[in-house]
């Protein structure tokens, strides 16, 4: 009798060239997603340093909004204001869901739908690039640095905080209000996943994170109503470009056979 137990079969299959090839696909990705992690960073830092312009764009969005009568940010903000535990939850939500909700998005769509994976990532991808481009050019800062107005920085005052003085803040570019992506991440995230449920009425539900993010950018003083209509744009703008099955995957299917 041997000592030495032979692997299963199935285990031996499973190590085999597949789960190799696999495995080098996982890995290939991560580093894609990587680097455009990456590309987003330093992209943002090389926006830095036109604060004079930036706040100037700051002062003619406020006014453009107002000739265009889109709600007060101001008003939005102190709407709230009073209720902490509200405000407090904004910021968490600012500060922790924006990079895992689309990393655990894109992981979900990589081993359940490969097919909305390359083309959610692909447009990811070009999104980014796109609102890079946008931050470069119109460089912006946030409705919180308009002290003039009364709107106020929820995360510095009531915690937790994400970015630190503008003077000595190196990691990130906070004049990059515009256009956001925070809510254009989000409803690229919304729309792979009502993609890969097409079926299931509850589907739309998946609208409520990016609906979510535009009222949490908003009241944290973060981002001017203008910055979601501009990445909202852009994404649509994105997915004509690619004739990506992404823009077509929420299309509402047409019954089968026999169905009601």
């Amino acid at each position: 009798m041997s000592l030495i137990q032979e692997e299963p079969a199935t285990t031996q299959r499973v190590r085999g060239p597949g789960y190799r090839s696999g495995l080098r696909r996982a890995m290939h990705e991560i580093v894609l997603v990587g680097v455009l992690f990456i590309a987003y960073k330093i992209g943002r830092l090389a926006a830095d340093g036109h604060v004079g312009e930036a706040l100037g764009n700051a002062g003619r969005v406020w006014h453009l909004e107002r000739l265009l009568h889109l709600p007060s940010e101001y008003a939005m903000q102190h709407a709230v204001i009073g209720q902490a535990w509200l405000i407090k939850a904004a910021n968490c939500y600012y500060a922790y869901v924006h990079f895992p909700a689309t990393a655990a998005c894109l992981i979900w769509l990589y081993r359940r739908r490969p097919e909305l994976y390359v083309s959610t990532r692909r447009t990811l991808a070009w999104l980014t690039a796109a609102a890079l481009a946008v931050h470069l050019l119109v460089p912006l800062a946030p409705p919180r640095m308009l002290t003039a107005v009364g709107i106020v920085d929820t995360g510095r005052l009531f915690g937790p905080a994400v970015y630190g003085s503008p003077s000595t803040d190196t990691l990130t570019n906070q004049y990059a209000a515009m256009p956001s992506l925070h809510v254009g991440w989000a409803l690229t995230v919304a729309i792979a996943l009502i993609g890969a449920a097409r079926r299931t009425r509850r589907r739309w539900l998946w609208l409520a994170h990016p609906l979510v993010t535009l009222l949490v950018v908003v009241v944290t003083g973060n981002h001017y109503w203008l910055d979601a209509i501009v990445v909202t744009v852009l994404l649509g703008i994105v997915l004509a470009v690619q004739s990506s099955p992404l823009a077509t995957a929420v299309r509402v299917p047409q019954p089968r056979a026999g169905e009601s």
